[in-house]
């Protein structure tokens, strides 16, 4: 008898005698890689894996000194540029792991590295074999978390396309075959059941016919054996880990059924139904497949995105020569050529020329965007029509291509609400079933004893709830690739469920429902013992310390420059220094509580106001469209700005909203939205300055707009990387209908179980009727799901 590694469950070769101890019982390991491993596992208190876990371990390989040199390398400042992002002073990798299963292994593998000291968060998503992990560089390397991996059995590599696709290949070619047995074999048994079925072996002796029942027996192992072991044991590892999962009623269903024809063949007794668990094997594997082929479309969306990226960059050397290297070479500040119709390598600057480029790949608005000198370029958007140089200043997954891919999946990969309701509904459905079925066998064996086993294998089948538990996931990931195809990148997994139910929308107005590009159109000096010049040329040097929109006004100012010390800004008010021996600031005009103006901006001088400017901004074409769609959807609008003069209510005239607020700190914007919230109103919020982070964090949905400042696009639930508020109309929209699509789904789910289960109770549906209506019913619900990626 062959033994088992206790480990990755492979048989043990003749010979090898090494163990562990679990449980104060020996176990049998396969190798000396196994066996350190298990002990590693042990040793760390770690021995529920053993218990809970719902697939085999992958087989333990030693690390040569080649792999342990290339495991050294991601140590490297220059090659992690490609995979490593700083967040704070911690850095931040996506590892693809190899050999995750189940939740079991999400679990050892979150508990080995989170025992490791200076890591301190591991995100495993068992569906896509990633892990994202944050960790201290000063107290953990990168090498140290992969090996540290190896030693539990997994596999881990920086998160590549290429080796996600060569993987998932890898994955469909398993499935083909599979279903390339179970296709052939059942081909074979048909063939001897259709002749005994219709009489063509009648007048034979009754050897004949048991010497045909043992060649379908024959034939019919492999399928069974092979082309369906992975519903067994995932059944197994589902039970063993305490959960009944969807494979238990189909491997009951299976291998009871072939258990019962084997008892059969061997006695000489009853009937077999090779031919019948041959094709239920077949269908139901040629629907995993169909399905498997249906959920790789519906997240092939990143990894196309990361494909546009070229591979080589035409580097331009200090000596004028240009070189052709590779584009995952290039560093910061390297300066590159672009010529027409190339694609740009990496985030950078336009330092000479002047072209249009496409964005359509981040945007999702395909007219050309201009570009002229100190403008950004991003890495995976098309040159049009001019040479261009650009200076480097992103690289790795600093650029913004990786910036969306890296949101994404964190999107994808938490778990909304309504995933975990569905799940432990189905859980409990299965739960139901089997019961169900268990009622009806002993009911049939009463009636019909000969057709009992086969009316309660087809409840099983036909009522498996797999098209449930496929219902929300399939749509979420459809409506994110869509979003981020259309420019509107989610970043937290709650924003489909919460768009729906908003009742309020509050808006910034500079940079928001305005394009913040402000120009100066008059200035009223307050002091007669400054010059117009000097005020303007003491305004330009403090506003170029300031992210704020309206500081784009005076920065563009051509003027003497003046050297200013001990520069501040303060997030609400202004920019305050020293100009020599005088305090100098600019900001609102009640900033020291002394001055009282309708001005956009005060200039300062030991806090007593010098001069007023007043300035212009345009409304964004799209504005008045969104706020009469929004209110046309039943929500209120208001605006909430820190603007102290006129122009906030001559805004909110001209649109139309609700009620408007000037003259607003960052505080009373976000008491202004918790007020909101304690009366029961769900609110978003759209802004873009630095003084929107605060009121983001108490808003149910906030978004903000890709021009903005970094900290509120960090801040943010959801980003608008074309900056166009039509993009709040078709999120709304994506939204609502992904929530239609799920009803759909769920629908569709509850009520095919609903209708199927009493017909296959009452000895309606064959086996294999059974079959292909899980399969259909799952297929039906992917394929709902697959309409949100065409719109």
């Amino acid at each position: 008898m062959t033994t088992s590694c206790f480990h990755c469950l492979e048989p043990v070769p003749p010979g090898f005698s090494a163990q562990i101890q679990f449980e104060g019982q020996t176990q049998p390991v396969c190798c000396t890689g196994c066996q350190a491993v298990a002990e590693t596992i042990l040793a760390q208190g770690m021995s529920d894996y053993y218990k809970f876990r719902t697939d085999s371990a992958g087989k333990v390989e030693e690390l040569v000194p080649e792999q342990l040199k290339e495991l050294l390398s991601y140590d490297n400042a220059d090659i992690q540029q490609d995979f490593v992002s700083q967040q704070g002073e911690l850095q931040e990798v996506l590892l693809s792991v190899e050999g995750i299963s189940c939740a079991a292994c999400a679990w050892l593998i979150e508990k080995q590295l989170l025992g490791l000291k200076g890591v301190a968060r591991v995100d495993v998503n068992t569906s896509t074999h990633r892990a994202m992990i944050l960790w201290h560089p000063q107290q953990c390397k990168l090498s140290d978390i992969i090996k540290s991996l190896h030693q539990i059995g997994y596999k881990a590599y920086p998160f590549q396309a290429d080796d996600e696709a060569a993987q998932k290949q890898t994955v469909a070619k398993a499935y083909l075959r599979r279903l390339g047995v179970a296709g052939l074999m059942t081909m074979q048994v048909m063939m001897f059941a259709f002749a005994m079925y219709f009489g063509m072996f009648s007048g034979m002796e009754d050897n004949f016919e048991q010497y045909f029942r043992w060649i379908s027996l024959f034939l019919a192992s492999p399928v069974i054996l092979y082309s369906a072991m992975p519903f067994l044991t995932n059944a197994i590892k589902g039970l063993r880990a305490k959960q009944l999962n969807m494979d238990l009623p189909v491997s009951l269903a299976i291998f009871g059924a072939y258990a019962a024809s084997c008892y059969a063949t061997v006695m000489s007794v009853g009937e077999v139904y090779f031919e019948s668990i041959c094709m239920f094997t077949f269908l139901l594997l040629l629907g995993k497949y169909l399905e498997f082929r249906a959920r790789l479309k519906a997240s092939e969306f990143t990894a196309n995105l990361q494909k546009l990226l070229p591979l080589t960059a035409r580097k331009l050397l200090p000596d004028g020569e240009q070189k052709i290297v590779a584009a995952k070479s290039l560093q910061l500040s390297d300066q590159i050529m672009i010529k027409p119709g190339e694609t740009i390598p990496a985030d950078g600057v336009l330092v000479s020329g002047s072209t249009t480029v496409d964005e359509s790949m981040m945007t999702g608005e395909h007219l050309p965007v201009k570009k002229y000198q100190t403008h950004q370029v991003y890495a995976g958007t098309i040159n049009h029509d001019g040479v261009i140089t650009i200076e480097i200043n992103k690289v790795g997954q600093n650029t913004l291509l990786n910036q969306i891919i890296k949101l994404q999946h964190n999107a994808l990969t938490k778990r909304p609400k309504i995933v975990e309701v569905t799940d432990k509904v189905a859980q409990w459905f299965v739960a139901c079933l089997l019961i169900f079925a268990s009622i009806t066998a002993v009911a049939w064996y009463q009636i019909d004893p000969p057709h009992a086993f086969w009316v309660t294998i087809s409840v099983l089948v036909a009522t498996c709830p797999c098209a449930l538990s496929l219902a929300i996931p399939t749509a979420l990931t459809c409506a994110v690739a869509t979003l981020t195809r259309k420019g509107i990148l989610i970043k937290e997994s709650h924003v489909l469920e919460t768009v729906p139910k908003l009742t309020r929308m509050a808006f910034d107005k500079t940079g928001t429902l305005t394009e913040g590009r402000f120009s100066i159109e008059s200035i009223s000096v307050l002091d007669s013992s400054w010059q117009e010049s000097d005020v303007m040329a003491l305004a330009v040097a403090l506003e170029r310390y300031s992210e704020h929109p309206i500081a784009k006004a005076f920065t563009e100012q051509v003027v003497s420059p003046r050297k200013l010390s001990d520069v501040e800004v303060i997030t609400g008010s202004g920019v305050k220094a020293h100009f020599g021996q005088q305090k100098v600031a600019i900001g609102k005009p009640a900033w020291f509580g002394n001055h009282s103006s309708f001005a956009q901006a005060t200039l300062f001088v030991c806090d007593q106001p010098v001069a007023d400017f007043y300035l212009a901004d345009k409304v964004r074409n799209s504005a008045p469209e969104i706020i009469s769609y929004a209110q046309g959807q039943g929500l209120s609008c208001h605006l909430l700005s820190g603007d102290s003069s006129n122009a906030v209510k001559d805004l909110a005239l001209e649109l139309g909203l609700d009620t408007y607020k000037n003259a607003c700190s960052p505080q009373d914007k976000q008491q202004q939205v918790e007020s909101w919230s304690a009366q029961q109103h769900i609110v978003g919020m759209v802004g873009d300055g630095v003084n929107d982070s605060p009121v983001f964090n108490s808003a149910h949905l906030s978004i903000a707009m890709e021009t903005g400042a970094d900290i509120s696009k960090n801040t943010a639930d959801v980003v608008l990387l074309n900056s166009d508020l039509k993009s709040l109309q078709t999120l709304h929209q994506v939204a609502r209908k992904t929530k239609t699509v799920i009803k759909q789904n769920l629908t569709l789910s509850l009520c095919y179980n609903g209708s199927i289960l009493p017909l296959a109770a009452m000895g309606l549906v064959p086996p294999w009727v059974a079959v292909i209506g899980m399969s259909a019913s799952s297929i039906l619900v992917i394929t709902n799901s697959l309409r949100l990626l065409k719109l």
